[in-house]
Formats: C-alpha cells, structure tokens, sequence
C-alpha cells in the first residue's frame, strides 16, 4: 500500500520518507510520539494525546512552534491524503537536526507523521500474554512517565513473547508488581473493581487506559491504581490489554481463564465511543 507521510513540512510517499543523519531522534532517541487513533476518518480523544505530548515535552524541555489546532489539522490532512477511514497515525517530534554539541542544541524541533491501517483482531480470543522480568530487558521507567521513542526492551520483549506462542509480554518489576505489557496497559477485574497498575511505578497514564477507567467508573465496578503482585494473579475474576491500536482485548495466562463477564461489558462501550467519535 502506497502511503503519504508528514516529514517536518513536506509530503511524501512513504517509500521515500527519510529523516535528515543528524536528526536527534535518530542520534540519541531524543523525542517524544504519540499513537493516535482515528476512525470514520475522525481523530480519537485528540485533545489528550497533545495535552500528554505537551506535558513530556516540557519535560524534555522542547518547544515545539504549532498549537494543537494546527497539530490537529496536519493530523487530519494525514487521513484525507491517504484516503483511510480507520488506521493510526503516529506523531514523532524531536528535537530537530544537531549541529556541534547536541546539549547545546538551540535550534527548531522536527515533527513528523506517519499512518497505517488498523491491525485485524486475532482470531483466537482471548489472546495470551507471558510475564516477563523487567531486569532482563533494557526497560526505563521514566518518572514522570513520557512517550520516550527509546523502545528497545519493548522490541526485544514482544519479540520473545511471540517465539513463545504469546500476543503481548507483561512485565513485572524488581518488587514482584505488575507494572506494564511491552506497548499496552493491562487491567484485571477482581470482586467488582477494575485494577491496574499504578502511575506511581513509571507507567504511562495512556488515553485509551484513562478512557476505560472513565468507563467502567461509570458502570457497576470500582476503579482503583494498585499495587499487583505477581503472586496475586490467580485470584483475578477478568483480565484484559487496552492501546490505541487493538482497543481491548481479553487476555488469559497459563493455568488461568475467565469468562469475561465485566471485560466484554466494557469493550462493547469502547468500541461505542470509538465508533461515534468526531474531531476536536
């Protein structure tokens, strides 16, 4: 499929996208993204992911030039230039091009935009997932978290979890506590409250992770930001991985299953709200 990318004020056919060597993105991963969903050719909680890209770049000290509304509509002029109804798109900023010492670096950020179709659901449902050490794999839990472009752990994570027969790795760290998966946020449902793990252990606050917890705030389940420990995971009723990419999937464990009683209840308002979405 021939696609057009946004590469810091041109448009080009991804077959020809390329960044600049001394892009800083490229050199050091110095620059933040976000994933964002669009569906009915119409962007997913927009405002989020900016105020969230905002937050991670003034922590990393970049000024970006653009508002939202103009981030907003090179966003959309993405879509409508590839001509997709439903996909992902995702937006890089960094730094921009080094010259001399990077740490001095003064100059104007570079932005970029990508786009793809979604992902077809896997046909077996629930999908399994493998928990992983997070000493084994070159994981940084920035605090506070950012939408960091270094994913290497991730990569070599989810690429371990699929040799083993596994959709998604789930990471646990030194203390024993679930904290992540490789690029999805996990929940459980146990006794009627829906947890997941806390902020407070360098996880992400992702849209499509605060969107559920919106949804099941409103439902018949309590909400709670948790501590979970590996040891506890046989006594979960539900599990399940949410991102921008899948939505929501149910998800199983060895020696584990569920019937996803609450999980499908609050997929179904997910979709809902994804289906139904307009633009900011």
């Amino acid at each position: 499929m021939s696609l057009v990318y946004y590469v810091n004020g041109k448009w080009v056919e991804s077959s020809q996208a390329n960044i600049p060597f001394n892009d800083a993105g490229f050199l050091l991963g110095d620059g933040l993204f976000e994933t964002i969903r669009f569906q009915n050719e119409h962007l997913f909680k927009l405002e989020q992911h900016l105020t969230r890209l905002d937050s991670g770049l003034s922590l990393i000290k970049i000024k970006k030039q653009q508002t939202h509304s103009e981030l907003g509509s090179l966003l959309q002029d993405t879509i409508t230039k590839n001509e997709l109804e439903s996909g992902l798109l995702r937006l890089m900023i960094t730094r921009g091009e080094l010259i001399g010492e990077p740490w001095k670096f003064t100059g104007n950020p570079c932005i970029y935009i990508s786009i793809r179709p979604l992902s077809d659901e896997p046909q077996d449902m629930p999908v399994k997932v493998v928990f992983f050490k997070e000493e084994d794999y070159p994981i940084i839990r920035f605090k506070p978290a950012i939408k960091s472009m270094n994913y290497i752990g991730n990569m070599l994570a989810k690429k371990d979890a699929e040799t083993l027969g596994a959709y998604e790795p789930v990471f646990i760290n030194s203390d024993g506590l679930i904290t992540e998966c490789a690029i999805r946020n996990i929940f459980f449902i146990k006794d009627k409250t829906l947890l997941t793990p806390s902020t407070d252990l360098g996880i992400l606050p992702g849209v499509m992770r605060d969107t559920i917890m919106e949804i099941a705030h409103n439902s018949e389940l309590a909400v709670t930001e948790a501590e979970i420990c590996i040891n506890e995971l046989s006594e979960m009723d539900e599990a399940f991985i949410s991102s921008s990419g899948i939505g929501l999937y149910p998800c199983e464990w060895k020696n584990w299953n569920s019937e996803y009683k609450y999980t499908l209840k609050i997929k179904d308002e997910l979709y809902r709200q994804i289906n139904q979405t307009t633009t900011v």
